[in-house]
């Protein structure tokens, strides 16, 4: 394990700023700061660009916008871009309807191996009238606790480290994309994201197992890696079925490379 390693926070975003607004005081506000802040920002209006270049005036770390033309849901195609900007060694992926655990970031460092990933971090779901009272007063970050009302998936909120450390044995094949980590090399080397993959669904999956067939071991982040996840209304599924071919396909023929994916922007 590399114990100096520069590490980027990515998080992707859209037409979110209130949102985005508490994600990000929760981003500054960590026990350990990352060595950048990538917002990947899916065509986003000009409300958005106006917040990130606000936190850029405060932040003790670079705050960088990556940015392209709204043209409908492209995820693969943001993420990708975010991917080849990044200056740090380690990625941390995270979506922009989160709150970050203070000790989010560190916990994702200590737990980074070469030759491995992390597949899916903690997740804590935040109910609808939760999310509301949250988002009235996004120029502050709250302090979040378990126990509050509104709060599920409790569990996913405990930080015990010495548990943390035990879960990282264990393999996962699944991925959550709004709460990985990689090393950017091991990115590069299967292409990132697989920009066929349009629309909602499963492009998290179809990157893990192309890491997979590459050496690369999925670790789980349990009882660490904390975020509270604001309540939304689920996005369209409607490319759904095409993903899950394109999946299909790259879990039968063991692909370890996508063809449309970060190489063009490098």
């Amino acid at each position: 394990m590399k114990k100096d390693f520069t590490v980027s926070l990515v998080v992707t975003t859209y037409n979110n700023e209130k949102a985005l607004s508490l994600y990000l005081h929760s981003a500054l506000q960590q026990s350990v700061l990352p060595d950048e802040i990538l917002v990947a920002d899916d065509g986003s209006g000009d409300a958005t660009r106006l917040l990130v270049h606000s936190f850029m005036q405060e932040s003790p770390v670079p705050i960088r916008h990556i940015w392209h033309e709204d043209k409908g849901f492209r995820l693969t195609t943001i993420r990708n871009k975010a991917i080849a900007a990044a200056r740090g060694e380690y990625i941390i992926q995270t979506d922009g309807d989160l709150i970050l655990h203070r000790d989010f970031v560190k916990d994702h460092r200590a737990a980074a191996r070469c030759g491995c990933f992390v597949g899916r971090g903690s997740r804590v779901m935040l109910d609808g009238e939760l999310t509301a009272a949250l988002l009235a007063a996004p120029a502050a970050l709250p302090k979040i606790s378990i126990w509050m009302r509104g709060v599920r998936h409790r569990l996913n909120g405990m930080r015990i480290p010495c548990l943390c450390l035990f879960f990282q044995k264990f393999q996962t094949r699944r991925g959550r994309g709004c709460n990985m980590a990689f090393w950017r090399k091991d990115l590069l080397a299967v292409n990132g994201y697989d920009e066929s993959m349009v629309g909602w669904g499963h492009e998290d999956l179809e990157l893990a197992a192309r890491l997979r067939h590459n050496g690369v071991r999925p670790m789980m982040l349990k009882f660490g890696g904390i975020v509270y996840h604001l309540y939304h209304k689920n996005a369209s599924r409607s490319g759904e079925n095409a993903n899950l071919a394109i999946l299909s396909k790259t879990e039968q023929e063991k692909k370890k490379r996508c063809e449309q994916g970060v190489s063009q922007y490098l």
